[in-house]
């Protein structure tokens, strides 16, 4: 189904509305410049959607709960002071993170040309300094000081996220996965010494359930 027409001017004015309304029922407090860039990125989005298919997500009347504020809701949960999105897609959750934490350095991975070159571009016209946008498989990715927190939202089965970046976690790092449900969270196909914990993600706008699945290795 094709996105709705309707012009940039009311998109932009109907989102601002709508990103002000989630954050605060959120008690997510950003200033006037952060939720400008975010509704850029959607503009943006939605533009390159009309050629490209970088989202099944299409429709302007849910852009903001399922790109934005979903991104956003495991906030309370990233650290740095380096963070990996792996299979970052269209950027996301990484843009939307990394919007608002500009103190983060954030490395958004993809093996998908089209959909990197997009996320470049954001990267570029909303002046994110803290975003490198690296193409390429996480098995070829190296990095010697590693990551606080690899996230990612629709990258892999969580056992096979972990197993195909363990070498990029640094010293003390965890993996932060978004998932809809916990079916995959059988801690036996997990390595050993890492543990587990879930928690229930609120996203205004969005009746699902969403969950984050914060794994960690002992020390």
């Amino acid at each position: 189904m094709k996105p709705t027409a309707v012009s940039p001017e009311t998109l932009s004015r109907d989102w601002t509305q709508q990103l002000r309304e989630g954050l605060a029922r959120m008690h997510i407090d950003l200033s006037d410049d952060q939720r400008q860039r975010l509704v850029d990125y959607l503009l943006l989005l939605h533009k390159w959607n009309r050629v490209y298919n970088l989202t099944a997500v299409r429709e302007p009347a849910h852009m903001v709960s399922r790109q934005l504020l979903d991104s956003l809701s495991i906030l309370p949960w990233v650290e740095g002071p380096r963070v990996l999105d792996v299979g970052c897609g269209a950027g996301l959750p990484g843009i939307p993170l990394a919007i608002a934490l500009p103190d983060l350095q954030f490395t958004l991975l993809d093996a998908n040309g089209k959909k990197t070159r997009f996320v470049q571009q954001v990267a570029g016209e909303l002046g994110l300094g803290n975003v490198t946008v690296v193409q390429a498989r996480v098995e070829q990715l190296q990095d010697d000081a590693g990551f606080n927190t690899i996230t990612s939202r629709a990258f892999a089965e969580l056992h096979q996220m972990i197993d195909l970046t363990a070498h990029l976690l640094a010293r003390g790092g965890r993996w932060a996965a978004m998932k809809a449900g916990l079916e995959e969270l059988d801690e036996s196909r997990l390595p050993p010494g890492t543990r587990c914990a879930a928690h229930e993600l609120q996203v205004p706008g969005e009746s699902g359930v969403r969950h984050l699945v914060l794994v960690s290795q002992d020390a």
